[in-house]
């Protein structure tokens, strides 16, 4: 306030002392006013409140689990914390790897860090859990990656194996915790045991409306670890952010969520991965269009190729596939399986359509999804049978809630 009030005293000096034309006065004010609103409103990061976290780290020897999401402000965590004299030991990274540039279900190395000359430790290559060696000399890890509030989305399965390293070896786990882009919502099927995998470790939904950092007390809660132990865990919340508010992504969170009507997309669009169709893997708009090489698909074409740091082997690489355009879609997109139903009844079998019932199986987390398909079940007698355990879900959830305004 300090600031508003000392430009409004300049302002009305300048005014007694020059002649100016009033309404292109009151004009600028209006624009100054807004812009000190939105400035007080804007959703501040985990990692962008050091004051927050840097005294819980000093004196202390850190582990960083990040990726190129991982900013604070223009600049990385990593070089965010080592200019802060913080201690940094050794960097654990995700799916996609440090720098975000491996292909889905690509095999990550460890490497060195050519600027700090770190290790850093694949949590998706020999190991997806920490091991004792890899731990051994730390006091904290630090978790700071960008989801997208989707169940089979696997950032989600390496904090799962984080906490679990942590609870073992009593280290503590520190989340910076980054806004849902899907967070306004919940919806798909509950993950069954007999389901779980890497693309699912927990009883939750497809679209489970949580935060990174809400998942962490609810996996913390529910006892959902390994031998149901529970990890030291602090959470540095997201500002200024409930779940319905907007939140567009600085820079992507794996090399085929471009923008944000690919994550909008993705949740509906991922169950294309276990069929012979494209997605746009290979192209530079993935998660927006959907193909196959059949003209009867669609009037839509597009060509999967080779791309570096995209898709090294897409699926239909080199085929011109015909089908439908979404790039048009609207941002208030929500799960809905209704393009899959309409192309899996496109093909005389099922054979030629889903390359593999089982990673279907994996991603909705149950085989009831895809019994329900194989009976003719339509998008609304589908999405019915969720409601009974959505509910319940959803009841669960408020107890792990760090954000307002949740609209189910």
């Amino acid at each position: 306030m300090g600031k508003i009030r000392s430009f409004y005293t300049r302002i009305i000096t300048f005014v007694e002392n020059k002649r100016i034309d009033m309404k292109l006065l009151l004009l600028s004010l209006l624009f100054f006013a807004a812009s000190c609103t939105v400035d007080a409103q804007a959703i501040l990061c985990g990692a962008d409140q050091p004051s927050e976290y840097l005294g819980l780290l000093e004196g202390k020897k850190v582990g960083l689990v990040v990726n190129q999401s991982s900013q604070v402000g223009d600049q990385h965590l990593l070089d965010f914390l080592l200019d802060n004299g913080v201690a940094v030991q050794s960097i654990f990274c995700p799916e996609h790897g440090f720098r975000g540039d491996a292909d889905a279900g690509e095999e990550v190395g460890d490497q060195k860090d050519e600027k700090t000359g770190l290790p850093v430790i694949s949590l998706y290559g020999k190991n997806r859990k920490p091991t004792l060696a890899q731990l051994a000399g730390l006091d904290v890890l630090v978790f700071d990656i960008q989801d997208v509030g989707v169940r089979f989305y696997t950032y989600l399965s390496t904090l799962n194996y984080v906490m679990e390293a942590c609870a073992e070896e009593d280290l503590s786990l520190l989340v910076l915790d980054r806004p849902n882009p899907n967070g306004d919502y919940v919806a798909g099927p509950i993950l069954k045991p007999e389901f779980k995998s890497f693309v699912g470790m927990h009883p939750i939904p497809v679209v489970h409306g949580c935060t990174l950092g809400e998942l962490a007390r609810m996996i913390n809660g529910e006892g959902w670890l390994e031998n149901s132990v529970a990890c030291r865990l602090t959470v540095i919340p997201v500002q200024n952010y409930t779940h319905q508010a907007a939140y567009s992504l600085p820079i992507k969170p794996s090399p085929n969520l471009p923008n944000d009507l690919s994550i909008r997309l993705y949740p509906s669009l991922c169950f294309f991965e276990a069929t012979n169709m494209s997605i746009g893997r290979g192209t530079y708009f993935p998660f927006q269009v959907i193909g196959y090489p059949d003209p009867k698909m669609g009037e839509f074409q597009f060509t999967p190729e080779s791309i570096a740091g995209m898709a090294k082997n897409p699926k239909q690489e080199g085929k011109i596939c015909y089908g439908v355009d979404l790039r048009d879609a609207s941002l208030s997109h929500r799960f809905s399986l209704e393009y899959f139903l309409r192309y899996y009844h496109q093909f005389n079998n099922e054979a030629d359509f889903l390359s593999s019932a089982k990673w279907f199986n994996l991603l909705a987390g149950t085989d009831e999804l895809l019994k329900m398909i194989r009976s003719g079940a339509d998008w609304p007698e589908i999405e019915a049978s969720w409601e009974g355990e959505l509910d319940s879900y959803k009841s669960m959830r408020k107890k792990y809630l760090l954000y307002s305004d949740v609209v189910d």
